[in-house]
């Protein structure tokens, strides 16, 4: 299994630390990198912006991504780490380049020379407590508007090591971290061994960036993507999805994340879940929003869902490659009538996913830009929306080794305004994690939806008697 959750709940097992960190030469250097004019994307600008106005926070309030596993050696060559960690940042693009917001407001990249890219190893010896090892990655690996915000370790056992990787959220998305390890492993691989096989080639996230902006720019209120996103909006009283049970927030002051996860079915539940799925002319993915649907009629007597899924905007091999924050978000919305049996809103659920799906081209910051002062739709610097993202890891490249490397996939205790899931479908099981509000009414009404959700996955595995 691969185990999902904050950083401060994950537990490294003592050993030797050994972290690489930008040198200090490369941070100076860094720092004199020109503007490029390739922009942000979208969604990092958003990002970078939002971290900007909360940069007083006295905690971090951006995101860290921490990726890890545990390999079966405790003998690892660090001149070949340190080699293939130069190697690594210079594949992908995205981890030379750092921005500024102007006081104009706008948001400027600036692309650090590939020669001035140097990271090397710092010993802090053997360490025997979890939390200290916790603390120390966090504490280490700088915020959003510094270059080097991202580090590499090693925790170096008897009989084995576990090896991190820690990294910004501006850099990353859910697959980026997975390419990452799976990237360095070969990175390193070809180091000991030279006739290893060498990596495809990733593509320039910076190329990326440009031509969504492109395609973004062209969009206008007259574009039908930009249309029916506002038609959803006005069917959804004018108003932002919002989470259906109330999460306690507070008006003024932050909110730190709180974690829950539950696993959802096994492997047999998983295939019969799919089974269900299929009979009703529908994939995986439909069967969980069907599902979600379904938990919050039952919760709140919902008449209409209108959910949000993070979708790769990826459209090539070499994207698929490649490192960095591909990511829209896209609508799933349809009714939820009175008589609806769990058929049908599995049908239904799935022709809302596969149009939502038609507008990934059309960003939802893009339409939310466009909009004019005086529209009935009303958003605030900063909105945020809750989200039920789902990945079936299987379609992983050596999603086999999961269970034998302990991976891990961790996050801090940054700023949370809105419950945002994951629902991953790994070898043996489907789980669920949620990341919400830290409030005690939030940890109430998060564990209710959840044993609400998993039920309703019950109920569709039972349904399947109908249908025979």
């Amino acid at each position: 299994m691969v185990e999902f959750g904050l950083i401060d709940e994950w537990r490294p097992a003592p050993g030797r630390l050994v972290t690489w960190f930008a040198s200090a030469d490369s941070v100076a250097r860094a720092a004199r990198a020109p503007a490029h004019p390739a922009p942000p994307s979208l969604q990092q600008e958003q990002y970078l912006r939002l971290a900007a106005r909360h940069a007083g926070a006295d905690f971090r309030f951006s995101g860290l991504c921490l990726v890890t596993a545990r390999i079966p050696t405790a003998d690892l060559d660090h001149d070949a780490i340190t080699r293939a960690i130069h190697k690594f940042l210079l594949r992908h693009d995205t981890f030379r380049t750092w921005f500024t917001v102007e006081p104009t407001g706008a948001v400027r990249r600036h692309l650090v020379p590939e020669a001035d890219v140097e990271f090397l190893p710092v010993d802090y010896g053997h360490i025997d407590d979890p939390e200290a090892i916790c603390r120390h990655v966090e504490k280490t690996t700088p915020g959003p508007f510094q270059w080097d915000c991202f580090t590499f370790g090693a925790i170096e056992h008897e009989d084995s090591t576990t090896v991190y990787l820690a990294v910004d959220h501006l850099h990353t998305d859910g697959l980026g971290q997975y390419l990452s390890a799976a990237d360095f492993a070969q990175l390193y691989a070809a180091e000991l061994w030279p006739d290893a096989d060498p990596l495809a080639p990733a593509a320039s996230y910076l190329d990326y960036c440009r031509n969504e902006r492109f395609l973004s720019d062209q969009q206008t209120l007259a574009s039908a993507g930009v249309k029916k996103w506002l038609a959803l909006l006005r069917g959804n009283d004018n108003r932002l999805p919002g989470f259906p049970l109330d999460l306690g927030k507070k008006t003024d002051g932050y909110h730190r994340s709180a974690h829950r996860g539950i696993v959802l079915l096994d492997e047999e539940q998983g295939e019969r879940f799919e089974a269900v799925c299929r009979a009703n002319s529908a994939d995986f993915a439909g069967g969980v929003f069907a599902a979600a649907a379904l938990a919050e009629r039952e919760l709140v007597g919902s008449d209409y869902y209108f959910g949000m899924t993070p979708v790769s905007t990826r459209t090539s091999a070499a994207e698929n490659n490649s490192v960095g924050w591909y990511v829209t978000l896209v609508p799933v919305a349809f009714p939820l009538p009175e008589r609806l049996t769990i058929g049908r809103a599995i049908r239904t659920a799935q022709r809302a996913y596969d149009s939502g799906l038609l507008l990934a081209p059309t960003s939802f910051h893009r339409v939310l830009e466009l909009l004019p002062a005086d529209s009935e739709i009303k958003t605030e610097p900063g909105w945020v929306t809750p989200m039920i993202s789902f990945i079936d890891a299987r379609d992983f490249l050596g999603n086999e080794l999961f269970d034998s490397l302990h991976a891990g996939v961790f996050a801090n205790r940054a700023a949370s305004e809105e419950a945002l899931i994951w629902i991953n479908r790994l070898p043996g099981q489907t789980s669920l994690s949620v990341i919400f509000p830290d409030t005690a009414i939030a940890q109430e009404n998060v564990g209710r939806y959840l044993d609400t959700m998993k039920s309703v996955f019950g109920a569709i595995i039972d349904s399947a008697a109908e249908i025979q």
